[in-house]
């Protein structure tokens, strides 16, 4: 097998001290503990309400909670925290999401809030309808300055391929990546990889290395599935849960990077709009980047997915279903993006690929990463 190594950017939350931007008014309790975790910093916007916050980031290192208002800014730094005053609040940006999405089935296209930004990012890939283009432009002009409008010049594919071998995953005459080895709280086993691979349940799948049986789908999403249609909010999007119990098969909970590095994945989290990752994959060498949104909806060769989540790592067909992850946290598994054609240390474009996020997967599931 040929591996490459690369080395995760780790992000040193555990130190992070977060402080007050300077424009706001000097009047904190610098006793109070600052909001250092994406979840702490999520609740105190939560506590605030939609009207009232626009959303949390990351920038230079530190937590940021966008705010609509003077008081809902001396609320985040009485908190210790990070505040930005902003034009528009969340329950607007969302509200502008929801009319994008109401436009339907729209080929080569994809769009999301960006809190740092304070605007719905809509880029639009090589291969969208013109027609469809003058509709999201319609819904645009309603609100300027609202949304942004960007053009890449890849179209979006799935990143699955019968035609890679080496370490992966394969059913049906089908390569993909395996993402995280999960259990239930009897102890079961499953592996999680890529919906969209092979649609359905009862297909048996094995390691692509050696041949080993890992065992048989039991339940998948890729947009509808053995639980439904997804909203990537309680039901993912893009899928599948292998349950890994063929004899002689010893599922770790390590992720494997090429050159044969090892990274042991003890937790699991949401994504945060900012957050450095790395992808990891069969068919490329593995990749770093960031999270640029945590909720997406994307539409990729004719299939709509939601509240997916978008980063600028580059991915390869094969590399469909493998681990996005931060240091040993787990945040999601490839679904699809551009069209690349390589990815190393030379490589170079405009990057765009889309995970489901694993924690709505855990939680659907009842499963935890170990």
């Amino acid at each position: 097998m040929r591996h490459a190594r690369k080395r995760l950017a780790q992000i040193a939350s555990a130190t992070l001290l977060v402080t007050v931007a300077a424009t706001l008014p000097a009047s904190a309790d610098t006793s109070l503990r600052p909001p250092t975790s994406p979840a702490r910093a999520a609740a105190l916007a939560r506590s605030l309400g939609d009207h009232r916050t626009a959303g949390v980031y990351y920038e230079h290192g530190r937590l940021v909670v966008a705010v609509t208002d003077q008081a809902a800014a001396e609320s985040v730094r009485g908190a210790g925290g990070t505040a930005k005053l902003v034009t528009r609040s969340a329950a607007e940006l969302g509200s502008m999401h929801h009319r994008l999405d109401q436009l339907g089935n729209i080929p080569n296209t994809a769009w999301g809030v960006e809190a740092k930004t304070n605007q719905v990012n809509v880029e639009i890939f090589d291969g969208a309808p013109a027609a469809s283009r003058q509709r999201i432009e319609k819904v645009a002009a309603a609100d300027p300055g609202a949304i942004r409008i960007n053009r890449v010049h890849s179209k979006l594919k799935f990143k699955s391929t019968d035609l890679r071998g080496g370490n992966g995953i394969d059913s049906n005459g089908w390569l993909c990546t395996a993402g995280f080895n999960t259990a239930n709280s009897s102890g079961t086993h499953y592996t999680l990889t890529a919906g969209h691979c092979v649609p359905g349940s009862g297909n048996v799948w094995y390691a692509d290395f050696n041949g080993a049986e890992i065992g048989t789908q039991t339940a998948y999403n890729f947009g509808n599935g053995t639980s439904g249609y997804c909203d990537g909010d309680t039901r993912g999007c893009d899928w599948a849960t292998i349950k890994a119990d063929a004899p002689g098969l010893n599922p770790l909970g390590m992720v494997r990077y090429w050159g044969g590095d090892y990274r042991q994945i003890d937790k699991s989290d949401y994504p945060m709009e900012g957050e450095d990752m790395d992808r990891i994959g069969v068919s490329s060498q593995d990749t770093t980047g960031s999270v640029i949104s945590t909720s997406v909806t994307v539409n990729i060769e004719g299939k709509t997915l939601y509240r997916m989540f978008e980063s600028n790592v580059c991915a390869l067909p094969g590399d469909s279903g493998g681990p996005a992850v931060d240091g040993s946290k787990a945040l999601g598994l490839l679904s699809g993006g551009t069209d690349e054609t390589v990815c190393n240390a030379g490589s170079s474009g405009t990057y765009r690929n889309y995970f489901t996020k694993v924690q709505t997967v855990l939680n659907e599931r009842g499963l935890h990463v170990y």
